[in-house]
């Protein structure tokens, strides 16, 4: 039988763009809801008919900022899926949301839609940081945010960022107490990188932003997973907490290589081997849509290699690392072509991995090293 399928909706419209975000988001003044809808829709049934008979285990409304997606949009996209797949008893409906006050009145209506997991977009419960970030909301409105969330959904997590500019342990130490506090069961505490093309990479090339060092990163980190840990909220992914059983279920898919249907602008897709992707300009899409029945911009079939070393990069994110039998399952492959043993095992001698029978995992003492842990275990072709 078939692994769950996970679905990704991309809603890609936000009310503006943040100087950190390298995501697939666009202002627009007016936004055609039937339209958009009906573009949705339609991707959506043409990942279905070559996906037949599958059962979904996760949606999740990203963006963007799927939380200005009208209610009734986000009801119709649920109702589709579970038309043409079967939706699993205890599916988990994720959505993405924002703190603002006018995206937080729609959350009993959203709740309604069947949205039954929500994640908002807080980063920061200080004012003049989320200026910083260029965040639309106040602190009041994220705590208010969360609250009102709690009320309408049974499971709430939220973002926060942290190794920012001049950062203090003690001020960060004050503000995850405080985001503890809520008693959430998921939180996702991301540090602060510069990606490409974002404002801030253009101050930080200028010396106008200067982002922690590796050094004072890594003991934010480490005071991170102990007050996590002693909450009840252990890391199961790099920057992902949650109580046991609370994990993302959506997240995890990704993370262990499952299939997932991506649709919408820019999402992107892994399903039966290929690789898809959606057109990412919002108009782009919906001619592409309306030209051809769906948004694909690439289709392509992934070579075993290059499936096996995707899960690899993906799963050993994770705290409970990857089996190895799996890989070569889904691969085709065995291990020996995507996997360095003798790497492996000088790393678990240095305490930065384990290996025990077709598992392997990078510790947490090993985390912090992950981009150059792959490196030397990750076979590439």
């Amino acid at each position: 039988m078939a692994e769950p399928l996970a679905l990704y909706v991309h809603w890609p419209f936000c009310v503006s763009k943040c100087p950190y975000c390298d995501f697939n988001s666009h202002v627009r003044e007016s936004v055609d809801q039937a339209e958009w809808c009906d573009a949705l829709l339609a991707d959506l049934r043409h990942e279905a008919a070559l996906l037949p008979g599958r059962t979904v285990g996760s949606i999740f409304f990203g963006g963007g900022t799927p939380s200005l997606m009208p209610p009734a949009t986000v009801a119709t996209v649920i109702a589709a899926a579970g038309d043409v797949w079967d939706l699993a008893d205890d599916v988990e409906i994720t959505l993405e949301a924002n703190p603002n006050s006018v995206e937080v009145a729609n959350f009993a209506d959203l709740a309604a839609a069947g949205v039954n997991r929500v994640s908002i977009g807080v980063q920061s419960f200080d004012s003049e940081v989320l200026e910083f970030l260029g965040r639309a909301h106040s602190e009041n409105e994220a705590r208010r945010a969360i609250a009102t969330a709690q009320e309408h959904f049974a499971r709430v997590s939220f973002d926060l960022i942290y190794a920012r500019p001049a950062q203090s342990m003690a001020a960060w130490e004050s503000e995850l107490a405080g985001a503890l506090a809520f008693g959430t069961d998921h939180l996702s505490l991301y540090q602060l990188t510069i990606e490409p093309g974002t404002r801030f990479a253009t101050l930080a090339a200028k010396g106008d932003l200067t982002i922690p060092d590796g050094d004072a990163a890594a003991d934010l980190f480490d005071m991170t997973q102990a007050m996590t840990r002693a909450a009840g909220l252990p890391r199961y992914e790099v920057s992902n907490h949650a109580r046991v059983g609370q994990e993302s279920r959506h997240n995890l898919a990704y993370w262990r290589y499952a299939d997932y249907a991506g649709v919408g602008p820019g999402a992107h897709g892994r399903r039966l081997g290929q690789a898809t992707e959606r057109h990412k300009k919002p108009e782009n899409f919906v001619a592409a849509v309306e030209r051809n029945g769906h948004g694909l911009k690439v289709e392509s079939d992934l070579p075993a290699a290059e499936r096996a070393t995707e899960a690899m990069l993906m799963g050993l994110r994770l705290t409970e690392g990857i089996d190895l039998a799996r890989i070569e399952a889904r691969s085709g492959l065995a291990r020996d072509a995507f996997v360095d043993a003798g790497a492996v095992a000088r790393l678990a001698k240095q305490g930065l991995m384990t290996h025990d029978g077709d598992r392997i995992a990078v510790t947490d003492d090993g985390i912090l090293l992950l981009d150059s842990i792959l490196s030397e275990v990750v076979k590439t072709h």
